[in-house]
C-alpha cells in the first residue's frame, strides 16, 4: 500500500480564491490593471507602512530594493549565510558584494555582534533575514545602521504577518521584502512585494519593475523615456486577485500555523535528541517554517539517515538551508570556504524542516509527531 505523503509546505486555495481569479479572466485587465494597486494598498494597510510595489517574485522584489538603494560595483551588503540564494544573488545582480555574518545559535538569525565585525568603508546596507518567519533583532540592526549611515533592507520573505516589539514587519526597515510563493503564508502563485516609508525608493522601484519607463505627459500621452534600463518585473491582475482573496483569510492561516506549532512544541520539547530554536517574548513569528536541530551526540545516525527514513515514511522533510558560502559560486567568486561561519555550518549539519501548513489535518500533525519520535528512538544512543 502506498504511504500518504505530507509535504513540508503547501498552499490552501478554496472556491473563493478560484472565483476571484475567474472574475479577472472574464474582465478587461489581465495585467497592469487596477488590482495591482488594490493589492498593494491592502498589504500596506495590514503592515502599517506607507508604500508598496508589487512585482513578479520575491527575488524580483529583492533586486528592485537593492537597485533602488543604489547598490553597485564596489558596494558591500552584509547579510546572513543562512538564507535562500536569492538574498545574496540579488546583490550580485547589482554588481555588489554580499558579505556574510554568522548567525545567533539560538534564534538562527544574523547576529548583530557579527555584523559589526564585518563593517568596512564599502558597506552600504545590511540585509537581515527573518528566517522561518521569526524577526531578526531589528532594533540592534537599526542602531548599527544609523551609527554608520547604512540602509536596512529586510528580507522578510518568510515573515509577512510577523511582529517585532509591537510593530508589524513591513513597517520597520528602510525597505522590506515579501514573497508570495505557494509555500508562504499567503500566495499569488509567484509574486513578491517591497514595502517602504520612503517615497523616493517607492518611485524608483515602480520605474524599475516596468523596464525603466518614465512617462512624460507634458510631451504627449504616448511619450515616455528610459533614463536607466529596468526589468519586466510586473505582477499580473490574476495574481493580485488571488492575493486579495488570500488576504481575507490571513488570520485563519496564521492561527492554523500557530496551532500546529503548539502541538509540535509540546511533543518535541520533551525530546533530548531535538533542539528547538529560541523565541523571545517581544518577537511574534508567523511560522513559515518549523525547523529543528538533531542532537547528534545522542544518536547513532546522522541527519541524512534520519532524513531519508522520514521520507520513506511519507514525511516531507526538507533542509533550510545549506549556508550560501558553501555553494560553488560563492566559494569561487568571493573566496568563501568551509569553516568561515561555524555557527551556521553547525546548524546546517543538524537541521531538519518538518511539515507545516495551515491545511494540515490533526491526523497529519500527529502522524508527523509519531513518525519523528519512532525514527529518533530507533537511533537513540
Amino acid at each position: 500500500m502506498k504511504i500518504p505523503f505530507i509535504p513540508y509546505g503547501h498552499q490552501w486555495l478554496a472556491n473563493d480564491d478560484i472565483k476571484a481569479v475567474v472574475a479577472v479572466l472574464k474582465g478587461d485587465w489581465l495585467t497592469q490593471g487596477p488590482l495591482i494597486d488594490e493589492f498593494e494598498k491592502a498589504v500596506v494597510k495590514y503592515c502599517r507602512a506607507k508604500y508598496a510595489v508589487a512585482v513578479s517574485s520575491g527575488t524580483a522584489a529583492l533586486h528592485a530594493a537593492f537597485a533602488a538603494a543604489g547598490i553597485g560595483k564596489g558596494d558591500e551588503v552584509i547579510t546572513t549565510p543562512l538564507t535562500f540564494a536569492a538574498t545574496a544573488n540579488a546583490v550580485v545582480y547589482c554588481q555588489g558584494t554580499p558579505v556574510f555574518a554568522d548567525i545567533d545559535p539560538r534564534t538562527l538569525n544574523i547576529d548583530p555582534k557579527e555584523i559589526e565585525k564585518k563593517l568596512t568603508k564599502k558597506t552600504k546596507a545590511i540585509a537581515p533575514v527573518d528566517f522561518r518567519g521569526y524577526p531578526a533583532e531589528l532594533n540592534e540592526i537599526l542602531r548599527i545602521a544609523k551609527k554608520h549611515k547604512l540602509l536596512v533592507i529586510e528580507d522578510a520573505s518568510h515573515a509577512i504577518g510577523s511582529e517585532y516589539r509591537g510593530k508589524k514587519i513591513g513597517s520597520i526597515a528602510d525597505m522590506t521584502i515579501f514573497s508570495f510563493h505557494p509555500v508562504k503564508t499567503i500566495t499569488t502563485g509567484e509574486g513578491g512585494m517591497v514595502l517602504t516609508n520612503n517615497r523616493e525608493f517607492y518611485e524608483r522601484m515602480r520605474v524599475f519593475r516596468h523596464h525603466g519607463v518614465v512617462k512624460k505627459p507634458s510631451k504627449g500621452a504616448w511619450y515616455y523615456e528610459i533614463e536607466n534600463p529596468g526589468y519586466n518585473y510586473r505582477i499580473t491582475d490574476l495574481q493580485c486577485a488571488l492575493g486579495l482573496s488570500q488576504m481575507k483569510k490571513f488570520g485563519k492561516f496564521i492561527k492554523g500555523r500557530e496551532e500546529i506549532v503548539r502541538e509540535y512544541n509540546r511533543a518535541f520539547s520533551k525530546m533530548p535528541e531535538v533542539i528547538l530554536p529560541l523565541e523571545k517574548p517581544y518577537a511574534k513569528s508567523v511560522y513559515h517554517l518549523y525547523v529543528i536541530e538533531l542532537e547528534l551526540s545522542r544518536l547513532k545516525a546522522g541527519r541524512r539517515q534520519i532524513f531519508e527514513d522520514l521520507k520513506e515514511q511519507g514525511i516531507g522533510v526538507q533542509v533550510h538551508y545549506m549556508p550560501l558560502h558553501l555553494h560553488p559560486f560563492y566559494k569561487k567568486k568571493f573566496g568563501y570556504k568551509k569553516g568561515d561561519f561555524p555557527v551556521a555550518e553547525h546548524y546546517y549539519e543538524r537541521a531538519l524542516t518538518l511539515p507545516l501548513f495551515p491545511k494540515m489535518t490533526v491526523k497529519e500533525v500527529h502522524t508527523v509527531i509519531q513518525t519523528v519520535k519512532s525514527i529518533v528512538s530507533k537511533y537513540r544512543v
